[in-house]
């Protein structure tokens, strides 16, 4: 059934509406991509917060037109998938990229990151990053630290007190003034004794 051309103008004008609102985009291509495994590619963009979509070639590049990824949709041939996003990079190559491990049949053909095409390897090297929560957990971490040593220093100094006395009262060295008191007791019967 052909397309008509206004459901083209108005394909076009969501994809546009998407587009302007992506900063970082994966092209990619597939041949033979069951729908199963479409699916699962599909639910692993969308668990990190992306969107993903098989476009026309000649559609996506007159949606793309100024937008940030216009410059990944020039001259493109074949079937064409772009996964996109305005949160996480990193996360969305880490879903793609393992997606792509996983299933030969699907590759990259270009990637934008803030408005800036990377090449193909460089996809790879972004998923192999950390993603943000991780790098935020690791600076929350950096920051917490050097208060973490404060407090456990400052802490040290009462612990080692406590350590001394109990050890010198495991070794009796303060019974002295305890043996004196039950001396003086057993001393006062003598004395009653030598009065008598």
């Amino acid at each position: 059934m052909a397309v008509t051309k206004a459901k083209k103008i108005e394909e076009v004008g969501k994809l546009t509406e998407e587009f302007r609102g992506a900063s970082h985009a994966i092209v990619g291509t597939f041949a033979k991509l069951t729908v199963e495994k479409d699916f699962e590619l599909r639910k692993a963009v969308r668990s990190v917060g992306g969107h993903y979509r098989v476009v026309k070639n000649t559609l996506a590049e007159l949606a793309a037109k100024g937008t940030a990824v216009e410059e990944a949709m020039k001259d493109l041939a074949g079937v064409t998938s772009i996964a996109y996003t305005s949160g996480d990079p990193v996360a969305l190559a880490k879903a793609l990229s393992k997606f792509a491990k996983d299933h030969p049949e699907y590759s990259f053909k270009a990637g934008i990151v803030e408005g800036r095409v990377i090449a193909i390897k460089d996809i790879d090297a972004l998923a192999s990053m950390p993603s943000k929560e991780e790098i935020h957990s690791k600076l929350l971490f950096l920051i917490s630290a050097p208060a973490q040593r404060l407090v456990t220093v400052m802490n040290a100094v009462g612990r080692d007190i406590a350590v001394v006395i109990n050890q010198g009262v495991e070794k009796n060295k303060f019974g002295g003034a305890a043996e004196a008191a039950p001396a003086t007791p057993a001393a006062e019967p003598a004395a009653v004794e030598a009065q008598a």
